[in-house]
């Protein structure tokens, strides 16, 4: 069987000034990265914002486990459906990051005939977007412990500087660290701290600002620290907001590639789901819809956070109206949630998936409360028993869910058509009405508290002192009017990875809360979650290589 970069290796790719025409995007209109990817140029951003807008499609997935789920497979399958059947549709997602990449989880490009391409591209450096978010969020530190050696006339109070260095890379030694040591002329000593690129809040500003002008004003309110009265600390007082935006001026445009069957897909930006709000840039999902008829999107992780912040954070901030959601499952995922090791979920196991189910329910349930339809989706393996897809099958329709299998790891497009059609009669005979879970005016531990609730299914929240003192500063500073990004574990409904299914009767905990001022949410940290993950015994960099041809190998 062929891997997932092989199959990538061989397709035949079209020129992206021929995938652009097909979308009357003229070759003028385009900057090129070599032949297979482009950025859209801003003039032809601002000449399609009168045109009418297409269909907005959201795909995500019950919580991740480690039998696989395949939400990125589905998408791009669902697109390349969409093509087989004469439909003008556009995939909008999310870039990979590299830690990822080279640690456990491997690439983003989807699998098997459903991926976009140039896969290798995608996956390492792309068009350098994560790199120019890397630089401006360094920029800003140097600049920030400049300030302070040389003078500090903000009166910058060193505990209380709360911006950290970012890299694109999952290097555990960097979460704590001393700077400064050496001479008085090496800067103040102090504790720092690195996150993962797609932890930075530079990142998450980048995917919610709407052009040029926002991202400036973004920027410019990002705390950096604060002062020895306690007040915020901008990188506007700072004079950073001009030469950060310099080096963003061209990461702000979407990124245009191809799918292996030339259906269009912009890609970009790529805040972490399970730290940021984990959604693709509101620039390219508006583009999209601008341009095609049908734009399928993707949020990450499971629908307890992915689908949460897209819907409470993106949509809010973006004006957005999904119109339906695809939700995706495996039975292999679920019986694992039922309890069965990953050795033996090739064997059919009614009363498993029995048990496992209340997964697939509790986000069913979930997606229902934002008054979107929704759609669920088997990811086929052939270990799939018929009885296995009849029980899943049945549950859903009891639950006014259409079902669908899919098949597009195997057949490409072809394997997503009875998706697509189940997805097309849906936006026909059901009527969305979009609704957010909070409103503005709810206090912050309000709308933590409704997200705990309503999405994870705990019967309360406990806070931390820390957490305490931080959400009362924050609403005294004005921040209390923002949505929550939760910062939880994918793995699990609650915030212990290790309770699998669906939770109940316990409580989430909160162990600290800052604001990411720019981005406009304010971060809410639960369990044990970390913003620079670390690579395991055996990351994924031990398999990945070039020939003398030049060939990558070993990526997936």
């Amino acid at each position: 069987m062929k891997t997932d970069i092989q199959i990538a290796q061989e397709a035949l790719m079209q020129p992206i000034d021929t995938v652009a025409r097909a979308l009357h995007i003229d070759v003028e209109e385009l900057e090129f990265y070599g032949r297979y990817k482009a950025k859209i140029s801003e003039e032809y951003l601002r000449k399609i914002e009168d045109n009418p807008e297409g269909k907005l499609i959201l795909v995500t997935a019950i919580n991740p486990t480690p039998a696989g789920e395949g939400k990125t497979t589905t998408s791009v399958g669902l697109g390349q459906a969409f093509g087989k059947l004469g439909k003008k549709a556009i995939i909008a997602l999310r870039e990979p990051s590299l830690g990822p990449c080279f640690g456990v989880k491997g690439g983003a490009a989807g699998g098997g005939y459903a991926q976009v391409v140039p896969m290798e591209d995608l996956n390492l450096h792309f068009t350098g977007d994560f790199h120019a978010i890397t630089s401006a969020n360094n920029l800003l530190a140097a600049m920030l412990d400049n300030h302070v050696q040389q003078g500090n006339v903000l009166g910058i109070d060193t505990r209380q500087i709360v911006w950290k260095r970012c890299l694109d890379m999952n290097d555990r030694v960097l979460r704590n660290i001393v700077v400064g040591l050496g001479s008085k002329n090496d800067g103040t000593v102090r504790e720092d701290h690195f996150v993962i690129t797609v932890a930075s809040e530079i990142m998450a500003v980048l995917c919610l600002a709407l052009d040029m002008e926002d991202l400036k004003v973004r920027l410019g309110r990002i705390v950096v620290a604060y002062n020895f009265q306690g007040e915020p600390v901008t990188a506007k007082e700072l004079g950073a907001v001009g030469a950060m935006a310099a080096l963003l001026k061209d990461a702000i445009k979407p990124n245009l590639i191809q799918t292996l069957e030339h259906t269009p897909a912009l890609i970009h930006g790529g805040p972490f789901a399970n730290i940021a709000h984990g959604c693709n840039s509101i620039r390219a999902t508006k583009a999209a819809l601008k341009i095609a008829d049908y734009v399928i999107t993707e949020a990450g992780f499971g629908a307890d956070l992915g689908a949460e912040k897209f819907f409470d954070i993106k949509c809010r901030i973006g004006d957005l109206k999904p119109d339906a959601v695809v939700l995706v499952a495996t039975i292999r995922a679920l019986k694992y949630n039922g309890g069965i090791p990953k050795a033996d979920l090739s064997e059919e196991n009614i009363d498993a998936l029995k048990k496992g189910i209340v997964n697939l329910e509790k986000h069913i349930e979930n997606l229902q409360k934002y008054g979107v339809p929704v759609v669920v989706t088997l990811n086929s393996f052939l270990t799939d028993t018929q009885a296995e897809i009849s029980y899943v099958k049945e549950f859903c329709e009891e639950r006014n869910c259409e079902f669908a299998i899919s098949e597009v790891w195997e057949k490409g497009g072809e394997g997503g058509i009875a998706l697509a059609g189940k997805v097309l009669d849906t936006l026909e005979t059901k009527e969305s009405r979009f609704k957010v879970l909070y409103e503005d005016e709810h206090s912050l531990s309000e709308k933590v508290e409704t997200v705990a609730k309503e999405i994870y299914g705990a019967k309360g929240v406990s806070y931390s002192q820390a957490a305490l003192r931080q959400l009362a500063q924050l609403e005294k500073l004005g921040f209390g009017n923002l949505p929550v990004c939760m910062a939880k574990t994918p793995y699990s409904l609650s915030d212990d990875p290790q309770l699998l299914g669906r939770p109940e009767d316990f409580t989430l905990q909160v162990r600290e809360a800052y604001v990411s001022a720019g981005a406009g949410f304010v971060v809410i940290l639960t369990g044990s979650v970390m913003t620079m993950p670390g690579l395991p015994k055996e990351p994924a960099a031990c398999r990945i290589d070039v020939t003398e041809e030049g060939i990558i190998t070993g990526l997936f």
